[in-house]
């Protein structure tokens, strides 16, 4: 319908139109640019593919597009223009030890310049928050849930650093060093399949320098593929 009201608009003129067929994450996105096209009212335009990118780096975006084929058949993989391929970790855990690894990746990331995003599936905020703030961490929890650091004035420039981001919040943010958790979760709180991969897909490409992954459920099957110039660790 939004197409169709955009299309209604322009339809004795000319209009450009950007987008990312991938991070389409709605049940009703559309699967192509022809049929975006289509309920533009404008079949047959000319598409020009924007496959090139600096913010992202090669090690992330290139682990983020192993969901292309499962969630946007036909796009190319995005190709990062950056001389640095940036650093992506998998780390597998005992349920009981996935707050305690990600205490220890943030603190581990504070001792670098930048920002750190946490992103979680909204069930996952609260006991995420609690961990942070047991451990000292100063936070803020985006998408209206409560922390116990974002109110208080005194360090509140060091909260601001770290942000625990629900990943139906994570649309347009982006931060130098993400940690995401359990993707399974992040994907399976959509309504469907492919909107759950589209989700992820979004969450995995916030990554400004660095990405870690921790999870205690096996990855989404979609995920699976080489690990050239990748890092694992496990911790039982």
């Amino acid at each position: 319908m939004q197409l169709r009201a955009v299309g209604r608009r322009c339809s004795t003129g000319s209009a450009t139109v950007l987008g990312d067929i991938a991070q389409g994450t709605t049940p009703w996105a559309t699967n192509s640019w022809d049929e975006s096209l289509a309920h533009l009212g404008k079949p047959g335009s000319h598409v020009e593919i924007l496959d090139r990118g600096f913010r992202v780096p090669a090690a992330v975006i290139e682990y983020a597009a192993r969901l292309l084929p499962h969630m946007a058949p036909g796009l190319g993989v995005p190709e990062s223009v950056r001389e640095n391929r940036g650093e992506l970790v998998l780390r597998r855990v005992a349920g009981a030890h996935v707050a305690v690894s990600v205490v220890a990746d943030v603190q581990e990331a504070s001792a670098k310049l930048g920002s750190i995003g946490v992103i979680c599936a909204d069930a996952d905020v609260a006991g995420l928050a609690a961990a942070l703030g047991g451990a000292g961490i100063r936070h803020t929890v985006l998408g209206g849930h409560a922390s116990a650091t974002e109110d208080r004035d005194e360090g509140r420039d060091e909260a601001e650093r770290v942000a625990i981001v629900p990943a139906v919040e994570a649309k347009g943010l982006e931060f130098d060093r993400v940690i995401v958790v359990e993707p399974a979760a992040i994907a399976e709180t959509e309504a469907d399949h492919r909107t759950g991969l589209r989700r992820l897909y979004v969450v995995l490409t916030r990554a400004v320098s660095a990405l870690t992954v921790v999870h205690a459920r096996p990855l989404p099957v979609e995920l699976a593929g080489p690990r050239s110039g990748e890092s694992s660790a496990e911790l039982a």
